[in-house]
């Protein structure tokens, strides 16, 4: 029987080198039988591979793989990519800008598995939306598998719409999805955030107190359990978004911060309209001064959500205590 990865290439419109298809497995027989292929295949051809997938499969992965593994980059995307937001700039770029022009990359990504919180799910479909804008006119393949075994209907009907084509489980061939509306999966996840907690700090700021905005959240905080790296990350976030919305969003906002469980939320609110959804998840040309305020957001907080509209918007960072 042929694998489901074999399949990859097949009826590839040649005009659109990049290709990213969701592969639906149920159980490791088929995980592996789609994945391993899909590895060997590009090592047999000389293409550079990465795996980003969660703890268990990357062991899975690994062991499957043998020698191989020592030619494939191996990350975790439970650390890599534990803020979905991250995972555009600093795994599939950074991994893709990295190789030589004209040979097509690899990469099997999992942003989605079972454990992800709802709170965290809107950034991931949001993500898997825009890996098709990112990757526009690249030479590079990156497959996503989805455990249909473990992951609720709503997600899985999502991945038929975030990706041109799809794997059905089974080891059946590839074929184009019937759903696929990426636009509207942006558009249908840029929901209103949760209020913040009753109790939050809430710190009105314009262009003269921005250093006071980062000194509160920082205080803030300390008090709420935040050290070392962590308080530092929570720092830099606020004096990016802060400095941003008095730039880009109006000359003022409004900075919040709170606790959450295990972590520290802080959000700021300005009147400014973010109409690029790829803002902070594009690397810039290392020639371009500035732009980098959000993308550096994402690099270091845990979680990060987003909200625009007319009236403004909103973006929300979680630091783990």
């Amino acid at each position: 029987m042929s694998t489901a990865a074999e399949h990859l290439e097949t009826g590839q419109d040649p005009s659109e080198p990049f290709v990213h298809p969701a592969l639906f497995y149920r159980d490791e027989q088929e995980y592996l039988a789609g994945t391993v292929s899909f590895v060997r295949e590009g090592l047999a051809a000389g293409d550079p591979v990465a795996v980003a997938v969660p703890g268990d499969n990357l062991r899975l992965l690994k062991d499957a793989l043998g020698d191989d593994a020592r030619s494939v980059q191996l990350l975790d995307m439970r650390e890599a990519g534990r803020n979905p937001g991250r995972i555009i700039p600093g795994v599939l770029r950074k991994f893709a800008d990295a190789q030589p022009d004209g040979r097509r990359v690899r990469i099997i990504g999992e942003p989605i598995w079972a454990g992800r919180s709802a709170t965290e799910y809107p950034a991931c479909v949001q993500h898997e939306a825009l890996i098709n804008a990112a990757f526009q006119g690249r030479t590079v393949t990156i497959l996503c598998p989805y455990d249909e075994r473990r992951l609720p209907e709503h997600v899985l009907a999502d991945a038929y719409a975030t990706h041109p084509t799809v794997i059905p489980a089974g080891s059946r061939p590839q074929r184009d999805s019937d759903r696929y509306a990426p636009e509207e999966i942006v558009a249908r996840y840029n929901e209103p955030l949760p209020p913040p907690a009753p109790d939050a700090l809430v710190f009105p700021f314009e262009a003269e107190t921005l250093p006071q905005a980062r000194h509160t959240a920082a205080d803030e905080g300390r008090r709420l359990g935040l050290t070392g790296i962590r308080l530092e990350d929570l720092a830099l976030a606020t004096a990016e978004l802060t400095t941003n919305s008095v730039v880009h969003g109006g000359g003022t906002g409004v900075l919040r911060v709170w606790a959450d469980g295990g972590h520290v939320v802080c959000d700021v609110r300005d009147r400014g309209r973010l109409t690029d959804p790829l803002a902070g998840r594009r690397p810039p040309p290392r020639e371009q001064r500035g732009g980098r305020g959000l993308l550096l957001v994402n690099l270091i907080a845990d979680l990060v959500r987003v909200h625009t509209g007319d009236e403004g918007t909103t973006i929300r960072c979680w630091f783990a205590r």
